[in-house]
């Protein structure tokens, strides 16, 4: 749909990110036909002195002071950018007015370094594609001045205590003057659609790709004293996306049931009477490669959400990789959820979570696991860039039908 252009990325995740991101799995299928400038965020000065012996914040010092290039080409058409320079840490500034004046002269800064690259590696007519980055991209439309501003939007994350005093204000703003917004759940696409009537639907991708060295037939160790059937998550533990009240009525209303939970937790987490619970069974963080063992071994998986603020409009990205080993899963409905209904058991409330998920141990078999796989395979980052895409094109095609009309 878009080829030959240059296109910039700016977003809240570093490529160095351990977890997965939507921006760098996006970034790696713009790159397949297009020049790609993937922007890291800016090191901030409280993050430089609480982190100041984290091996990235080191290298990104090393950057500042000249010693090292911001600048690394990582395959055809990529290039990863980490600025050479330290923006202040302003959110803690209550005035809005005095955060703005801040956030601006950071703006100026990102935007001046950014510019280097740009010149270094000759983009001209670019687009930039903004995942959700309210306040260290809100001028980068003036500043860097592309030819279309995209705002991506995959998270309602202005619920967050971070982004809450100052980015209600400022995301709407931004959503209203970047020329489309793109969203991964219908949530969020109306909730842009708010401030700017260009917003648009363009799902979600996932990662297929399965580690060919790892023995999807092998139970982990961890796994083997536990008896079936084994109800579990694999994802990061927290309190503010995960319900600790949901997981432990689950536990106690059936004991016959195991429930196992791998990834790391969260100070809540640590702290919950889950851990009391003698069919509860924290695993920890595992690597990457291996965590297709553990869904495979898994009888149910289920998604604990909470309903807040948070993620009532999100996409969670685990569902699809439960559906890419064909397991029965169960989750807690919401309005994005809805479009997975006829390959997940969806719960309203904690009664009908355990309900369904004896529905699932018992409802499953190899047609219907073959077509939870085949669905999942609708959910490419191909597909989904595609969509965005198309959604580009779109805007150019109306905006050269309105000059013409003109």
């Amino acid at each position: 749909m878009i080829k030959g252009r240059d296109i910039i990325i700016v977003g809240q995740q570093a490529w160095d990110v351990e977890i997965g991101s939507n921006c760098k799995d996006i970034a790696l299928e713009f790159c397949k036909d297009n020049r790609v400038l993937y922007v890291n965020p800016a090191l901030d000065r409280i993050t430089k002195m609480r982190n100041s012996k984290d091996p990235k914040v080191i290298k990104r010092l090393a950057i500042i002071n000249g010693q090292k290039t911001g600048l690394i080409k990582v395959k055809t058409n990529l290039w990863i950018y980490y600025p050479d320079v330290l923006i202040e840490s302003i959110n803690w500034i209550r005035i809005h007015k005095l955060f703005l004046f801040f956030n601006k002269k950071n703006n100026q800064r990102i935007a001046s370094s950014i510019n280097k690259a740009i010149h270094e590696i000759g983009f001209k007519n670019f687009l930039l594609f903004n995942d959700s980055d309210i306040f260290r991209s809100f001028h980068l439309k003036e500043l860097l001045t592309p030819t279309i501003t995209i705002y991506y939007s995959r998270d309602n994350i202005i619920a967050t205590e971070y982004w809450k005093r100052h980015g209600q204000k400022l995301e709407s703003e931004l959503i209203r003057k970047s020329d489309l917004c793109v969203a991964n759940s219908q949530y969020l696409v109306n909730y842009c659609k708010r401030y700017n009537s260009n917003s648009y639907y363009v799902g979600q991708g996932c990662d297929f790709t399965i580690n060919p060295n790892v023995d999807l037939s092998v139970m982990p160790d961890e796994l083997k004293a536990i008896q079936h059937p084994i109800v579990g998550y694999v994802g990061t533990l927290t309190s503010s996306r995960l319900s600790i009240q949901l997981i432990e009525y689950i536990a106690t209303n059936a004991p016959y049931w195991n429930i196992v939970l791998v990834g790391p937790e969260d100070e809540d987490f640590k702290a919950s009477s889950l851990h009391k619970l003698k069919n509860v069974f924290f695993l920890g963080p595992k690597k990457p490669m291996l965590l297709f063992q553990y869904i495979n071994a898994f009888d149910v998986c289920i998604n604990p959400q909470a309903l807040n603020q948070l993620t009532i409009g999100n996409y969670p990205r685990k569902i699809d990789e439960y559906l890419l080993m064909g397991k029965p899963i169960v989750a807690t409905y919401t309005q994005t959820m809805e479009s997975f209904s006829n390959h997940v058991f969806l719960a309203k409330d904690n009664e009908e979570f355990v309900g369904q998920i004896a529905k699932a141990l018992l409802l499953n078999d190899k047609a219907l696991s073959d077509a939870r796989m085949k669905f999942a395979f609708t959910h490419s980052w191909e597909n989904s860039v595609k969509a965005i895409f198309e959604c580009i094109v779109r805007h150019q095609t109306l905006s050269e039908t309105n000059q013409i009309n003109l």
